[in-house]
């Protein structure tokens, strides 16, 4: 499960600390990773909740979380991919300060683990149209969440 799925890229980001307040960076246009701009939103998840599973077929996914910590969990079912049928796990803070870049065509869900907000950043690649979404039940992709 350690072995990173195809497409996907894991880039360290910067933070500037400052006693006023601090600096969290997320992405420029000139980013490995970076495919276009469509929208930007937040999401927040509860403690032991999980939200998925969910394949984009066009959109590109961008992920940071700047509250909190999540569990992001990508499953690879494309059968060309040379990581077909592997997950692959990262928990995101701010203490991992990371970009999760997860390409379209991979199974992807999350789950809130830090005890107070936990919040992601997507800085999608177009704008989201749910016509190009898929998804499935937790329990149709097997995966022990514990």
């Amino acid at each position: 499960m350690d072995k990173i799925i195809e497409g996907v890229i894991l880039t360290p980001l910067k933070q500037i600390i400052n006693a006023k307040g601090d600096i969290y960076h997320g992405m420029k246009k000139s980013d490995t990773g970076f495919s276009g701009f469509g929208e930007a939103y937040f999401s927040t998840i509860s403690k032991d909740e999980i939200k998925g599973w969910k394949k984009h077929t066009k959109m590109v996914l961008n992920l940071i979380v700047p509250l909190g910590e999540i569990e992001f969990i990508i499953y690879d079912d494309r059968v060309s991919s040379s990581t077909f049928n592997t997950f692959f796990s990262v928990k995101l803070s701010q203490k991992n300060y990371n970009r999760l870049t997860v390409p379209f065509g991979v199974w992807m869900a999350f789950k809130g683990i830090g005890n107070e907000t936990n919040m992601l950043l997507n800085l999608a690649s177009i704008e989201h149209n749910p016509q190009e979404t898929i998804a499935k039940e937790l329990d149709e992709i097997k995966y022990n969440w514990n």
